[in-house]
């Protein structure tokens, strides 16, 4: 087939077809669930600084460092992660969806 077969431009087709479309739901739900475990992580530890001082305020070892400080740097890590997963799944799953997209619009 060529670029104008059925009358559509290639982008027509690529929008219309059902895997561009399992591509975008896919890729959004994985999105939001991640964005969702991030932002209840960042919302809870701002609960527990305005709601617990004591308890981050809790010095870990002899040192100066606090409970705080090791959760605020967890959030953080967690980011990193989350951003490794989600890097992950794309170059995976949804790099096979999107092989086998372009392989649909081609022929």
């Amino acid at each position: 087939m060529d670029g104008q077969s059925h009358g559509m431009e290639p982008h027509e087709r690529i929008l219309r077809s059902p895997r561009f479309q399992e591509l975008i739901r896919r890729r959004s739900a994985f999105a939001w669930t991640l964005s969702a475990i991030m932002l209840g992580l960042y919302f809870g530890f701002v609960l527990l600084v305005a709601f617990a001082k004591d308890l981050m305020a809790v010095r870990i070892g002899g040192g100066v460092t606090s409970l705080g400080i090791l959760l605020g740097l967890g959030i953080i890590a967690t980011a990193f992660v989350l951003t490794g997963v989600y890097v992950a799944r794309a170059n995976s799953r949804f790099d096979d969806l999107t092989r086998s997209l372009q392989e649909e619009v081609t022929r």
